[in-house]
């Protein structure tokens, strides 16, 4: 069994109530829509989430690609979320030869990835490279302070500003921007503050 550190989510360690479980599980409900061919989850934690939107969409998914660089993780993830559609592989987010080693997908899920990597805009660079023409990047990210301000959060090299997230999918054709809001995703209301943002990108 992993060590819950307060940073990766394993489920079967948390009370159903956590908020932060919560809102990692409604990140992959929200994008189940999307999951369709070959599909990558960038920093795919415990397997969960990959287990999840296979099971949901096991009829529009060719083959899930789980890829984090925990090995500890991965084994877990082979042994508590197995699917017949789900391969577990290690690899670094912002290796530059990553593209070639799993080459494109149809739909590229990374959630919560962004604020770990020295060099968010090398991690773009990949996932963009892995992207197929047409293809769906679904990604999540908390906001703070800005791109290598120091944050509060142990786990985390920096957090972006709503403008630098958005300024992150100016190459991509078609691009909407949501905010998380507990279980919630919705376009900005007045008077109601944002933490976290999701973009849903189309190359």
């Amino acid at each position: 069994m992993l060590e819950w550190t307060g940073e990766r989510i394993i489920p079967k360690l948390m009370k159903p109530t956590n908020g932060m479980l919560l809102e990692h599980i409604a990140r992959y409900y929200f994008a189940t829509p999307y999951i369709q061919g070959r599909v990558l989850d960038i920093a795919c934690g415990t397997g969960y989430g990959c287990h999840m939107v296979a099971k949901d969409r096991k009829r529009e998914l060719i083959e899930l690609v789980g890829v984090d660089i925990d090995d500890e993780t991965l084994a877990y993830a082979n042994r508590e979320y197995h699917h017949q559609k789900i391969t577990y592989q290690r690899g670094n987010a912002i290796d530059p030869q990553l593209p070639e080693q799993l080459g494109q997908f149809d739909t590229i899920l990374s959630f919560e990835t962004i604020e770990h990597v020295e060099d968010d805009l090398l991690f773009m660079d990949n996932l963009y490279r892995m992207l197929k023409p047409g293809g769906v990047l679904v990604l999540s990210s908390p906001f703070g302070r800005g791109r290598g301000q120091q944050t509060s959060e142990p786990f985390h090299v920096h957090q972006l500003t709503p403008e630098e997230f958005e300024e992150l999918f100016v190459r991509f054709s078609n691009v909407e921007i949501y905010y998380q809001r507990g279980v919630t995703f919705e376009k900005p209301r007045d008077g109601v503050r944002y933490f976290i943002g999701m973009a849903v990108c189309t190359k």
